[in-house]
């Protein structure tokens, strides 16, 4: 049955029509842009799977640049301690020189000093953006790599490396001043001088009649506050003793005490430490460097040159050790440098694979759609024409 109100032969083929330009639309799209996914109306699952595989890869660029970043500050470092251990050897050489009676001890002397304010200058300027691996302890950490779990969860890993305080600094001293606990007077020395082995020194000012008063400490390395409780009748020796006595039962490790005196309780220790009384703290901090002791090479004599050739041994296998140090390390930064590198190229492979369009494959559909639509826009013009028809069942 024919219609005149309701032409289906041009609703098909309108429908058919608009399915064409719509397949052609998006053919045309992925050839201009070279891109099968552009949004996640596209695909969302594939989409959101390569967007965050981008993401990863802007962030393995960054990572790039910190290795690159760490790698030229430990380079910095391990050639400054390389000029070190070439001034060493220099001294050397001239300590081994100077063992023999017939030298011009006071010029070696003269070139042995030279040296070692080379060294003092390299160790000095061996920074790199402010960075400097030479002039002090601790730690910095390298950005190295970004691990995702299972789950999404996105970590941080770092490449530590380790300074070398390869400076001549023999100490540095902090002591507090006046403390106080628990209503007791006690006083922090601070005629501190600049040996290492130096102490610090707390004197307990208590009165002669020392009453039930508690001394409380903290001292770092002690599981807990270390308590004494004076008793009546005790003198200021008798409290001093009782406290040392105490702060020893602790146990912590590299911290000696003593009473000097009588009544004042002296803290010594191989590296830092802290004593705390009531809510003041005295502190002693050690920082000795390396090569502490190198100024003090003498070789004028017979004894102090022997002496010497003694002591550069140990500044010279300290120098090896730290280039030696930081040379592993640099290769390691920029082998994880490589390997980065490495895995952003993956993942940019990974993304085109998910989303860049197959141009051949395209360029096919191109030219079956274009035919399509010309088909269809024929069908739809002979659809239309039908209506036509009916008008001859009327002459």
């Amino acid at each position: 049955m024919s219609s005149i109100n309701t032409n289906l032969g041009a609703m098909v083929a309108l429908d058919t029509l608009k399915g064409i330009n719509r397949n052609l639309g998006q053919v045309q799209n992925e050839i201009s842009t070279g891109k099968m996914i552009n949004s996640a109306r596209d695909n969302a699952a594939i989409w959101s799977i390569a967007t965050t595989m981008e993401s990863d890869v802007d962030g393995f660029e960054q990572i790039s640049n910190s290795l690159n970043l760490g790698s030229a500050t430990v380079g910095v470092a391990r050639t400054a301690a390389e000029d070190v251990v070439s001034n060493l050897k220099s001294i050397r050489n001239n300590i081994i020189a100077a063992q023999e009676n017939n030298v011009d001890r006071a010029k070696i002397q003269t070139d042995i000093d030279e040296s070692v304010a080379q060294i003092k200058s390299t160790v000095a300027g061996a920074q790199f953006n402010g960075a400097n691996l030479l002039d002090s302890s601790g730690s910095i950490d390298i950005l190295s790599s970004l691990n995702r779990s299972s789950d999404g969860t996105v970590t941080a890993a770092k490449i530590n490396v380790a300074k070398v305080n390869m400076t001549t600094n023999e100490t540095a001293v902090t002591a507090g001043a006046t403390v106080t606990g628990d209503g007791q007077a006690i006083y922090a020395a601070s005629g501190l001088n600049s040996n290492p082995s130096g102490a610090t020194a707390i004197t307990v000012a208590a009165t002669a009649d020392g009453g039930n008063t508690t001394y409380t400490f903290s001292v770092n390395g002690a599981a807990d506050p270390i308590v004494y409780n004076a008793q009546a009748g005790q003198d200021q020796d008798a409290i001093a003793t009782g406290i040392k006595a105490a702060i020893d039962a602790a146990g912590v490790t590299g911290l000696t005490t003593a009473i000097s005196g009588g009544n004042a309780i002296t803290f010594s220790g191989t590296g830092d430490f802290s004593v705390t009384a009531g809510t003041t703290t005295v502190t002693e901090t050690q920082t000795v460097g390396t090569l502490a002791g190198i100024d003090d090479i003498d070789v004028t004599s017979d004894a102090n040159a022997a002496t010497a050739l003694t002591n550069i041994e140990g500044f010279l296998k300290s120098a090896i050790d730290a280039a030696a140090a930081f040379g592993s390390k640099q290769k390691r930064l920029e082998s994880q440098s490589d390997f980065v590198s490495s895995i952003g190229d993956s993942l940019k492979a990974g993304v085109s694979t998910l989303t860049d369009a197959n141009l051949e494959e395209a360029s096919a559909r191109l030219q079956a759609l274009q035919v399509q639509q010309q088909l269809g826009v024929q069908a739809l013009s002979i659809a239309n024409q039908a209506p036509q028809a009916l008008l001859s069942l009327f002459r």
